[in-house]
């Protein structure tokens, strides 16, 4: 990308300035990077009452939140007059079965539609979609 520094490997990790990520609304910032946090295992980077950020102990990926008090929470599937959903997660796996299970006892939910059978739909705890699914 134009106007954005790169780095490698031989640059400490926090030294480098080509971090990138996501940030997603939530009506707590703190919870939903708690929630993350827990299942896939990152670090709290950040942990402030308006925003917080989780990342893997490796690499200069993030996913960020920011508290929106106004937040409405997305339906899926899309349901005409409801808030659309404008982005989901998808996070590969290697058992769906106890993935999914580990969501749930985080906090998840089961979506209602299920669209594939190699992957489930779940919502996190704010109502934001994410997919874990088996590559197959």
């Amino acid at each position: 990308m134009r106007g954005r520094s790169t780095s490698d490997d031989s640059t400490s990790r926090w030294s480098r300035s080509d971090w990138w990520g996501a940030v997603l609304e939530a009506p707590d910032a703190r919870a939903l990077a708690r929630f993350y946090a827990d299942l896939l295992g990152w670090e709290i980077a950040k942990n402030e009452p308006e925003y917080a950020a989780i990342g893997p102990s490796d690499g200069v990926a993030y996913l960020a939140f920011q508290t929106a008090p106004d937040y409405v929470r997305p339906v899926w599937p899309f349901r005409e007059g409801s808030q659309q959903i404008m982005m989901h997660l998808d996070f590969q796996v290697s058992d769906l079965e106890v993935a999914v299970a580990h969501a749930l006892e985080l906090g998840a939910q089961d979506a209602e539609h299920q669209p594939q059978t190699n992957l489930r739909v779940l919502l996190d705890p704010a109502g934001h979609p994410f997919c874990l699914y088996l590559d197959e």
